[in-house]
């Protein structure tokens, strides 16, 4: 047996476990795909990382992610998650404020203000309208008939999100999504206009099917944060910087902070270590 360094952290709450956790493992070079899947599946989160050393010099470290069923190229709350971890564990990246992480699609820069960590939302792997045919699909498993959506567009940094506009955070927060009768791997983010004024500018939710379990819902998601930016601002549908909310209807008080800087979207929040420890593989 081997013990591994191993982190438990609480992201984008705004106070200590009220947001999404991430498990992480540091130093995991040693391990298998398949200790990691195992481990992974283990920890019952959305997601687990695992540390490694990079493979590019201009890296501080390398990172793989999990989910219960599947590996991930990206993911935001597990980029920032890791990144909190690392540095906490004695992690000194090159650069004092900025950190570099190797994932599986290239570097993401993450940036370290002393408030929050953030990440340079990634460029999208899949952008474009939804076919009608695909937008059927997704409204039937979201319980809504068609002329609900505002608008929609695929936002796939990764994970494969598509994105759905509905009128207002109350819309969003009222959904009741099943995916039941409609087999097949659904990746869906919902967002909708919080009224003028409010705390945050926009309600956020995100479903998933995950390993023929049925549909999830993750409290609070960078990634699909990070590509709802790019499309509502790039649109002209929001303006930046603004403040998400996301896990409401589960009794989560995620925020997400998203910035503008030179040509990017920064993408932020808090990172809170509520577990330390060490796991035996």
């Amino acid at each position: 047996m081997t013990s591994l360094h191993f982190r438990q952290v609480d992201v984008f709450g705004d106070r200590p476990y009220s947001g999404n956790p991430v498990a992480v493992i540091l130093g995991a070079d040693g391990l298998t795909d398949a200790q990691m899947a195992a481990i992974s599946v283990w920890t019952n989160l959305s997601e687990c990382t695992f540390v490694l050393e990079p493979t590019v010099p201009e890296a501080d470290y390398r990172v793989r992610i999990f989910t219960l069923s599947a590996e991930l190229p990206f993911a935001g709350h597990p980029t920032l998650g890791t990144a909190r971890a690392w540095l906490d564990a004695g992690g000194v990246p090159r650069d004092a404020r900025r950190i570099v992480q190797e994932c599986g699609i290239g570097l993401i820069e993450i940036w370290d203000d002393d408030v929050r960590l953030a990440f340079a939302a990634p460029e999208p792997l899949r952008t474009g309208d939804v076919e009608e045919e695909d937008l059927a699909g997704f409204c039937a498993v979201l319980g809504i008939e068609r002329d609900r959506v505002v608008a929609s567009h695929w936002v796939d940094n990764g994970p494969g999100w598509v994105g759905i506009e509905l009128a207002s955070a109350e819309e969003v927060l009222a959904l009741v999504p099943d995916a039941a009768g409609h087999p097949g791997d659904w990746f869906i983010g919902v967002v909708g206009p919080h009224p003028e004024g409010a705390e945050t500018a926009v309600e956020v939710r995100a479903f998933f099917t995950s390993d023929g379990s049925g549909l999830r819902e993750d409290p609070v998601t960078g990634s699909l944060n990070a590509s709802l930016g790019q499309w509502l601002v790039s649109t002209g549908r929001i303006e930046a910087p603004y403040v998400a909310a996301q896990g409401t209807a589960m009794g989560r008080r995620g925020r997400v902070h998203v910035t503008p800087a030179d040509e990017d979207l920064w993408i932020g929040g808090a990172t809170e270590v509520c577990v330390r420890g060490t796991i035996e593989v």
